[in-house]
């Protein structure tokens, strides 16, 4: 079959696998990118509500009865789908309502969480804007369902292209794709949330790394990757303006770490090197000033968020000793944890090796994925499960996996010498008694 007919065998499987679970993957986030979807749609915030409470309570509903089918007491009992849903629905709409009737019903979400908590959502327009087309034609369940698919397919296309525009051999390419799907970078991706597309626009910026670095003659190509990178940063800001942030702030250290060791070996710098540096150095500015001029939660609003249980608490009077504090310990718990089930750090040990064939474009693909680590290290909470916000940090062994793996394929495996069954004159002995 021809390269194409691979990548899109590949999506189709990962699709097909998907239905296995439509409802059921939203987080306590969820609900406000979906309400938020909704009204941008034209839905008032009441349908929005109604809505957005109904697909949440069916996967509750859902999970129940699947919960109830395995259990060794009471699976014979009737299903609690229906009771369950209900409860749900009752709780959810009620809350609304509550805040509702405290005036809180400004801006585009729903009030299912407090005013200074849904501000923090209200400035993420961008995945709720990506869900818009798929709930307005396929309704909630299947339009969230389809969109999660296709932006996680999206991402294994990329992380295919990135390869071979490294000239990495197609079977290894293919490779690439299908660690995006069975990693759990997949798994994340295809959540009701910010990540998968969060995913999908940092391997577009790898991507367009790779074509401003793979350029021979010409700026014909340097230009093609920077203006990938300046897309993918200009659409992170309005998916999570932090991100963009961070990946700028990545991509400028790793082109300026990049240019100063050519230099220091007497080589220039390159194009491609400066373009993305360039851009990265831009969207750093670019961000701060947007984000200031639009007034967005700064990070003194973010540190409460954590410190105070989503503002459930209390201001903190001395966040910043805290944060430190919770900070430290954070990363001692997360280690011991990892040092437990070590196949995240085995699995960004492979990457960073393999990025080694590749030191420039390694450096940047390092950056890309240390992203991941900056989202961590500004939200240290431990009882977020599926290590979903250091989740960026897979994107290095998707793709440095398969340039480890390079060297092996088409490698000509040498056969071992004969000369037990070759007789004097080099000929087989089985071959000299048929010759007799």
């Amino acid at each position: 079959m021809r390269p194409r007919t691979w990548v899109l065998v590949l999506a189709a499987v990962f699709a097909v696998l998907q239905l296995a679970d439509v409802t059921g993957r939203d987080t306590p986030d969820s609900k406000n990118y979906v309400s938020y979807a909704l009204t941008l749609g034209g839905a008032d915030q009441r349908v929005a509500a109604g809505r957005t409470a109904d697909w949440v309570c069916a996967g509750q509903a859902s999970e129940a009865a699947r919960a109830q089918s395995v259990n060794v007491v009471r699976f014979h009992a009737p299903s609690p789908a229906g009771r369950v849903f209900a409860r749900c629905r009752e709780d959810e709409l009620r809350r609304v309502e509550t805040r509702w009737a405290a005036g809180q019903g400004d801006g585009h979400i729903v009030p299912f969480v407090g005013p200074r908590l849904r501000a923090v959502f209200e400035v993420r327009p961008g995945y709720p804007l990506f869900l818009l087309p798929f709930v307005a034609a396929l309704g909630v369940t299947w339009g969230v369902w389809l969109a999660g698919v296709l932006v996680t397919v999206a991402g294994g296309v990329l992380a295919f292209l990135v390869l071979r525009t490294l000239s990495v051999p197609m079977p290894l390419a293919l490779t690439g794709q299908a660690l995006y799907y069975v990693l759990p970078v997949g798994t994340t991706a295809m959540r009701p949330m910010t990540e998968g597309l969060m995913l999908a626009l940092t391997l577009t910026a790898v991507w367009g790394c790779a074509l401003a670095l793979t350029c021979r003659t010409g700026a014909g190509r340097a230009r093609a990757g920077a203006v990938l990178v300046a897309g993918a940063l200009v659409a992170l800001f309005t998916v999570k303006h932090a991100q963009a942030l961070f990946l700028g702030v990545c991509l400028a250290g790793a082109g300026t770490a990049v240019a100063v060791r050519r230099r220091r070996l007497g080589r220039a710098a390159g194009r491609g090197v400066a373009a993305v540096a360039a851009v990265g150095c831009a969207a750093v500015a670019g961000t701060l000033l947007l984000a200031r001029l639009l007034r967005y939660p700064s990070e003194a609003e973010s540190m409460q968020d954590l410190l105070t249980g989503h503002f459930a608490r209390p201001d903190r009077v001395r966040p910043w000793p805290e944060f430190l504090h919770l900070e430290w310990d954070f990363w001692v718990e997360w280690l011991r944890r990892q040092l437990m089930a070590p196949l995240f750090p085995a699995a960004l040990a492979a990457g960073v090796w393999g990025a080694r064939r590749r030191p420039a474009f390694g450096a940047f693909l390092v950056a890309a994925a240390g992203t991941g680590f900056l989202t961590q290290a500004g939200h240290p909470d431990i009882a977020i499960g599926g290590d979903r916000l250091i989740v960026l940090a897979w994107v290095l062994p998707v793709v440095g996996v398969p340039l480890l793996l390079e060297p092996l394929v088409g490698r000509v495996v040498p056969v071992p010498p004969q000369g037990s069954l070759d007789g004097p004159n080099g000929v087989g002995l089985s071959e000299a008694h048929s010759m007799r």
